[in-house]
């Protein structure tokens, strides 16, 4: 850092942000996971990490709220080499249970089942490498931010954090609720994320759900019933903004619902489409970036300690990397807020 100069362009080093850190040296390392495999509606995901990398280098490193946010040590952990052969592999097999289920036909009555199954296999190894990877980050003593791919990606993570703490919330930002069991045959979709965390990871305690717009019944269901789950729907925070409440009101709302210790998983559909037009599955209505922004500010300053995050469902489009530039700028933002709210 001594050569280190963070008013010129940036450097592209192969890692986040073009910056000189090591993971030695890091208090923060991003974790890519480029996966691809389930998503129904328009691919491109696992093509997130490095878009992100690429755009990164044109952040300019000045926070306002962050003295020499420039210095914070953030590192990138490599991409670990079976994961892009093995996204290939298994999402040119889940084409064709997709375009099973497009054409009215149910996979597992249409001689996909052994099909299926690979593929729920090839996710499950996902969610292994992401577990081992993030535990071995962790007892380093490392703060691990997971940079996506779809959003059924931090799993294993998620899992991994389970056994360090004995209770933890999630501040859920998405479009989506993603409580689908096992959506289209798959155990581990992107639409099943939160599905498979109720499920499998007994320490998460409550899930904060902010913006979410496309759900379905069942959903709706479960929502009502869980008392783990607590509910802001796009819908509602629009109302709350046009009958006078504020978005500083609205945000501490959001914040009481959840515990001490906070996981942020942020898909990147839980902002307006205009700031994410690729992404795989856009839906009208969101959060503005200034509003996300000063959510997880505020999150931060709180009395709660941030225990880890991801950020999903980047897509950049063909010659068009508008979304990998949003994904970049709130990247670099959420790094600022968790590692001063870990320094307090």
């Amino acid at each position: 850092m001594k050569t280190f100069d963070p008013n010129l362009p940036g450097v592209a080093t192969g890692g986040y942000f073009a910056l000189p850190f090591t993971k030695e040296e890091a208090h923060t390392v991003l974790l890519s996971v480029p996966w691809d495999v389930t998503t129904s509606y328009r691919p491109g995901t696992h093509l997130g990490p490095q878009a992100i990398i690429d755009a990164s280098t044109q952040v300019d490193l000045f926070n306002i709220r962050v003295p020499q946010a420039w210095n914070i040590p953030i590192a990138t952990e490599p991409i670990h080499e079976e994961l892009p052969i093995l996204n290939r592999s298994a999402r040119k097999m889940a084409e064709q249970i997709i375009a099973s289920w497009e054409e009215g036909k149910d996979p597992r009555n249409n001689g996909l089942s052994e099909v299926l199954d690979q593929v729920n296999q090839a996710c499950a190894r996902m969610n292994r490498i992401v577990y081992l990877q993030s535990s071995a980050l962790l007892r380093q003593g490392k703060f691990v931010g997971l940079v996506g791919g779809e959003h059924s990606v931090p799993l294993g993570y998620l899992q991994a954090l389970g056994e360090y703490y004995d209770s933890f919330g999630i501040l859920h930002i998405d479009a989506h609720a993603d409580l689908r069991e096992a959506y289209e045959g798959f155990t581990f979709s992107h639409a099943s994320i939160m599905y498979n965390v109720l499920k499998t990871v007994p320490s998460v305690s409550a899930i904060t759900q902010v913006a979410v717009r496309d759900f379905c019944q069942e959903e709706h269901d479960l929502i009502q019933n869980s008392d783990r789950i607590s509910f802001f729907s796009d819908e509602s925070l629009q109302e709350g903004l046009f009958e006078g409440l504020t978005w500083r009101e609205q945000c501490h709302r959001i914040m009481e619902s959840l515990p001490d210790h906070v996981y942020i998983s942020l898909d990147i559909d839980g902002l307006s489409p205009d700031l994410c037009p690729n992404t795989g599955t856009p839906v009208p209505g969101g959060l503005t970036f200034q509003q996300v922004d000063y959510l997880l500010y505020l999150l931060a300053a709180s009395n709660r300690k941030i225990i880890g995050f991801d950020l999903c469902e980047v897509a950049p489009g063909e010659n068009d990397p508008w979304d990998a530039i949003v994904g970049a700028r709130l990247l670099h933002k959420i790094c600022c807020y968790t590692y001063v709210n870990n320094k307090k």
